[in-house]
């Protein structure tokens, strides 16, 4: 009765019918996406590829893993922010996880020194100040190399590991960094500038 009273009133059954499809259809896939949420977060929960205190990068966040619900993943980036992470993303997309199999972590620390500088001196340095650092392991050791003659000095690069990658690496740069500084300081090791050297051609007159 009430059908055929709507087009008493000046309703088309015709475009109703359309509305109420539309409609349904934009219900199934919200619920869609939404089951498909709740099964990924059951996927992440069994196989554990993701657990708590997991250092994970997704896209354009990174951050430690501090909740996994049935529908989403919560990361807390070192700023404090907090991103929820829909599960099906995190099944369906690349996942760097810096903490599945080990929560160690290798840093590389860049550092130019001039010319004529006593190579081996240097990178001594650069051991004992990353050695130094409560973060830095002991094992594996800090090792440092020498990358690259370039145009200004002589690059050398300093790789150490820490166990607590959450705590980010800031800190342990600067800390490494000051102690370089201060030890160059002290040996008379030159940290040098860019420099260039332009040569003037006479020519006839």
């Amino acid at each position: 009765a009430v059908l055929i009273g709507l087009p008493l009133v000046g309703i088309d059954l015709t475009m109703l019918s359309v509305f109420g499809g539309a409609l349904g259809v934009g219900l199934g896939f919200g619920l869609q996406k939404i089951a498909a949420n709740y099964v990924s977060g059951f996927i992440i929960l069994l196989d554990r590829s993701i657990r708590i205190g997991d250092t994970i990068s997704v896209g354009t966040d990174r951050g430690q893993v501090t909740q996994i619900t049935t529908r989403y993943t919560v990361l807390k980036s070192l700023s404090g922010v907090e991103a929820i992470v829909p599960n099906e993303v995190l099944v369906s997309s690349v996942v760097d996880n810096e903490s599945y199999t080990d929560p160690k972590m290798r840093v590389a620390l860049p550092v130019q020194v001039a010319y004529g500088t006593d190579l081996e001196r240097a990178m001594a340095i650069l051991v004992a100040a990353a050695a130094a650092q409560p973060r830095v392991l002991a094992d594996p050791e800090p090792k440092a190399f020498v990358i690259a003659f370039a145009d200004s000095g002589i690059n050398l690069e300093v790789g150490f590991w820490i166990g607590d990658p959450q705590n980010g690496t800031g800190q342990v740069r600067s800390d490494i960094n000051l102690a370089v500084w201060k030890a160059f300081k002290a040996e008379g090791i030159e940290i040098p500038f860019p420099q260039r050297e332009v040569r003037i051609l006479g020519g006839s007159a």
